[in-house]
């Protein structure tokens, strides 16, 4: 496109009716809002997909559960060990209650699966805020444009009645608006789908290793807490809920 084309678009958009220029203006602001949006996602969910793979090698090769939070402890940000924390809290709430050995043994995994399932959905859904005003943007976007569009075309109609002509000069300026309006609309709408699907895969791919760690979580617990093994009937005091994590 060259320097003139570029100055004919501005030229209608600037002697475009109000209508179109608050069509045109809504679109614009969607626009920055959602590449705003785009490029903090990317960086955002680069660094967590960085962040999980070390988190998840570190507690897989931890010797055990305490030292394997304690090491999560220290990584700033970390969303596994917030999901950990949340889990160690519930067993040492379990501890403390005045259920008998069995009644804990009984209720203790369902109660833990429940906190590691609740913690994992709530980190998916911070994950997950604002990607909706991306769906907004590639819903809504095509509509805003053809409204502007629509108007543009009755603006050429109106034209046509008041100047009694059906020439290309009097109709061209609303329909060239129309089509810019259009346009606009697709190229706000275009980009935000395109993001907002590829994010959606990026945050499944995550919440399934959050499930994993979950999974893999409750498996340490029941083996190396002896009160929560269902074979051992003794109660006794879990190494992690005597430790400061």
């Amino acid at each position: 496109m060259n320097m003139s084309s570029q100055s004919e678009i501005l030229n209608m958009i600037f002697g475009a009716t109000i209508v179109v220029k608050v069509v045109l203006a809504i679109l614009i602001i969607m626009s920055l809002i959602s590449w705003t949006l785009i490029f903090y996602k990317l960086i955002l969910y680069y660094r967590i997909k960085k962040s999980l793979r070390q988190d998840l090698h570190s507690f897989s090769t931890a010797k055990d559960l305490g030292s394997a939070l304690r090491t999560l402890k220290n990584r700033p940000g970390s969303r596994l060990y917030m999901i950990g924390a949340k889990a160690v809290s519930e067993i040492r709430l379990l501890e403390r209650s005045h259920l008998p050995a069995s009644g804990k043994i009984k209720v203790s995994a369902d109660n833990i699966r429940r906190v590691l399932r609740r913690s994992v959905s709530s980190e998916v859904n911070r994950l997950a805020y604002a990607l909706s005003f991306l769906a907004t943007c590639s819903n809504s976007a095509p509509f805003i444009g053809l409204f502007g569009t629509v108007w543009g075309i009755m603006d050429a109609f109106q034209a046509i009645s008041i100047q009694k002509s059906a020439a290309l000069t009097t109709v061209a300026p609303g329909i060239a608006e129309a089509l810019v309006a259009t346009a606009i609309g697709l190229a706000v709408a275009i980009p935000a789908s395109i993001a907002y699907n590829s994010f959606l895969g990026v945050l499944n791919s995550i919440e399934s290793e959050l499930v994993n760690y979950a999974g893999e979580f409750l498996n340490r617990a029941q083996r190396e807490i002896p009160w929560l093994s269902a074979g051992r009937q003794k109660e006794e005091p879990s190494p992690i809920a005597q430790e400061n994590i």
